[in-house]
């Protein structure tokens, strides 16, 4: 058993050079792994749907050589098509459908020698911030398991805080990995617009919001990882500038001067919580003492015009999910099959005029020009990543007469991430503070458009200021 956990809290770098130096077989990784999903998912409910089967297959089979070959990963189970395993996109609706093709960066992280364990948990459609889905039940957090893991990715960020694996897939529409990676205590990088390919099924994803990457237990790890999978796929509408050198050689490299502005206050007007504006106030200082300019600055930001903006394009994508996914299944949406707040989105998002997506789009781009040319002056933008810490399970919670409810309280929750998916900027949560009550508080730094190189710079420079991976959550042993 100590021979198992002694892999639990080694990030994926350090789990793929044992492979390497052949110290360990890539199946000792993967059974330490599922031994561990076993004892602790009970009571986590991180992961939704084993694959030990394939995995312990592929382990002892040929692996591919690439940076991360044994190491064992999970899918979050929303956008990653595996083929011939079920995606339930955490909805009733989708509970039995099986895709017959991989995506492609479910591909490119098979290319990279992972080996997918399963698919983990999210709330339905992805459209809330934490992990409470009607059909697999909530995903608790291993810092106090009444608290939300965050969501969308909650399932992949509890997995990777308790130790299950060190590091999980996830995708981010208004926050999705940084929520949970603040909510859970690891790092969660978002990638700039079309860093990641979405195909061979989309293009883009609510008008560009989404993107797909991981959260990571290191820096070194998600710099890696995106090494391994970005870049534009065949047919892509569009993709990111591409980097000037790999993400993996930022990683330690001296970022510099850097001239980062910071704020506590939401641009929406949601208060925020004392703990969350602690834990920017603590990242200015640590920034100014490993050396940089630090200045409290924000940019003027039209947050009635973003919240309603952004509403516009979540109901209409809710729409388009549920009208998308009836075609592909040949099946007929109706009620009884969806969360309530999932069905009144929907409704809304089919009220949508063409015109009003259209304004929309134009009101976000004009927020996207705004910010862009505030960060003209700076280099990197610190705010909280959340308006609160992690806060009970069920805090989002709708009542009947009020199916939207809980839609307004998670505006209230998290004023700041959606801002990244607007602009398409990359942005990382950076666990760098816990509360009086022991609860990971993430901080947030935004970069300029394609400037993930900047990012990874000052991770691995605040990483090494305060390291985090000895942190233990109380459900990881």
């Amino acid at each position: 058993m100590a021979k198992l956990d002694d892999f639990a809290f080694l990030d994926a770098t350090a789990q793929a050079e044992l492979v390497r130096r052949r110290e360990v077989k890539a199946i000792e990784l993967v059974d330490a792994a599922i031994e561990r999903i076993e004892r602790l998912n009970p009571t986590l409910n991180a992961v939704v749907t084993p694959m030990y089967e394939q995995a312990r297959t592929a382990a002892t089979g040929e692996l591919p050589h690439g940076p991360f070959t044994g190491v064992p990963f999970l899918l979050k189970d929303l956008l990653a098509s595996y083929g011939g395993v079920r995606m339930t996109l955490g909805s009733t609706f989708l509970r039995d459908f099986v895709p017959d093709h991989d995506s492609e960066l479910v591909a490119r992280l098979k290319r990279a020698g992972l080996v997918i364990l399963g698919k983990t948990n999210t709330p339905e459609f992805g459209i809330l911030p934490t992990t409470e889905p009607r059909l697999f039940g909530a995903s608790c957090n291993p810092w106090n398991t009444g608290r939300t893991t965050g969501g969308s990715s909650g399932g992949s960020a509890a997995a990777v805080a308790a130790g299950l694996v060190p590091m999980a897939h996830g995708g981010d529409g208004g926050g999705s990995i940084r929520i949970p990676a603040s909510c859970c205590g690891v790092f969660g990088l978002k990638p700039t617009r079309a860093r990641n390919p979405l195909g061979p099924d989309f293009g883009d994803v609510f008008g560009g919001l989404v993107v797909e990457h991981a959260v990571t237990r290191s820096v070194r790890d998600s710099a890696a990882l995106l090494d391994a999978t970005s870049g534009p796929d065949v047919g892509d509408p569009y993709w990111a500038p591409p980097p000037a050198r790999p993400f993996l050689q930022e990683v330690g490299a001296d970022p510099g001067r850097l001239r980062i502005a910071f704020s506590t206050q939401a641009p929406t007007g949601a208060a925020v919580h004392a703990d969350c504006v602690s834990a920017v106030r603590d990242a200015a200082s640590l920034c100014a003492d490993v050396g940089h300019e630090v200045v409290e600055a924000a940019p003027e930001v039209a947050g009635e015009l973003l919240i309603q903006a952004f509403i516009t394009l979540w109901s209409a994508g809710c729409a388009w999910t549920i009208d998308g996914m009836a075609l592909v299944t040949g099946r007929t949406p109706t009620p009884d099959q969806f969360e309530p707040l999932t069905w009144a989105l929907y409704e809304m998002g089919r009220q949508q005029s063409a015109s009003a997506y259209l304004l929309a789009v134009t009101a976000l781009q004009r927020v996207a020009r705004d910010i862009a040319r505030f960060l003209v002056n700076f280099d990197v933008w610190l705010t909280p990543t959340l308006a609160e810490p992690p806060v009970p399970l069920g805090t989002f919670d709708s009542p009947p007469e009020n199916p939207l409810q809980g839609l307004l309280r998670a505006a209230a929750f998290l004023p700041f991430t959606p801002i990244c998916n607007v602009t398409g900027q990359p942005a990382m949560s950076v666990p760098l503070f816990w509360n009086a009550d022991g609860l990971p508080v993430g901080t947030h730094f935004i970069g300029r458009f394609g400037d993930e190189a900047t990012l990874f710079r000052l991770g691995a420079q605040l990483e090494a200021a305060r390291p985090w991976t000895e942190r233990r959550p109380p459900l990881s042993a």
